[in-house]
């Protein structure tokens, strides 16, 4: 039945289309990863001669990124018709059809490795097809089937800063360890409040997300409170690596701070509110913590 109704429905205008694949790249999904890249080429440049890397670096990651968010809709376009948050996505809507999104996605991801090989190095470039094969191949299938994928997704999700940090230093040391451990840190109380929002809709798609598991309230609550608190104490690492100054650890303390106070709300506090808030608060927390890396790089 739904694949009469992606080959018979009427076709949508251009105008319509071209606005599907738009949608396809989850831009302000990748808008935070694409900022986490151009921070690790200016913390891995020499001399902060980062200029002539920042936009090709940024670029093909960008590119990396909409293939593999635009190969995910693909695999999960049977999925994304149960759910309510979904179901006006390109491929259940109609707005594309499946062959159309895989050439989409092959494209972007060529032309995104493409150009990450011509205007950086091998290890950038590695790191860069590790991230989309390990997102497409990996972790997309995981999420239908055990809820470890929260943790495996977490490993892509970290790599951005560590793709930008390799492409301007050329390679992978204690700092490029600390930007990785940062992002993989925060990816969980960021993802875990997504999931107990949308926890019903997970079960109807049959996704085996940790928030949807049964009785798995008190299980989220204290993972999201473990890894904020473990982000915080990682969050000094780049101080105590040399990769940033004093400035910059008081910041990452205090905006560490700051993040905790939602966390504590809706896990020891129980407030339902409090999951929301903290979703937010890590919208927020993410690129002011780099901004305050990169403003006080040594």
């Amino acid at each position: 039945m739904s694949a009469v109704t992606e080959t018979s429905a009427p076709r949508p205008s251009l105008a319509v289309r071209l606005g599907a694949f738009v949608e396809l790249g989850k831009l302000r999904l990748s808008s935070l990863a694409i900022f986490a890249v151009i921070a690790g080429v200016h913390l891995g440049t020499p001399f902060r001669q980062d200029a002539a890397l920042i936009l090709p670096t940024a670029l093909g990651s960008l590119l990396v990124a909409v293939a593999g968010n635009a190969f995910n809709m693909f695999l999960e376009r049977d999925i994304d018709r149960l759910m309510e948050r979904t179901r006006s996505r390109p491929l259940p809507s109609g707005r594309l059809r499946p062959g159309e999104v895989v050439a989409f996605a092959t494209v972007c991801g060529a032309a995104g490795l493409a150009t990450m090989a011509l205007a950086t190095n091998l290890l950038a470039t590695l790191l860069s097809a590790g991230i989309l094969l390990t997102y497409v191949c990996i972790y997309t299938p995981m999420k239908r089937r055990t809820p470890l994928n929260t943790v495996v997704g977490a490993v892509p999700g970290a790599l951005p800063p560590v793709v930008g940090y390799a492409a301007a230093s050329g390679r992978l040391d204690v700092h490029a360890a600390a930007l990785f451990l940062i992002l993989f840190l925060w990816q969980v109380p960021h993802f875990l409040a997504i999931s107990w929002r949308y926890r019903d809709d997970y079960r109807r798609g049959g996704l085996k997300m940790i928030a949807s598991l049964d009785g798995s309230d008190g299980m989220v609550r204290r993972l999201m409170l473990s890894h904020t608190l473990a982000l915080i104490c990682v969050s000094l690492l780049p101080y105590y690596t040399g990769l940033a100054g004093e400035a910059y650890a008081a910041a990452a303390l205090l905006l560490g701070l700051v993040f905790l106070v939602p966390v504590i709300l809706a896990t020891l506090a129980r407030w339902e509110s409090a999951i929301r808030q903290t979703f937010i608060a890590s919208i927020v927390y993410l690129p002011l913590l780099f901004a305050a890396m990169v403003a006080d790089a040594r």
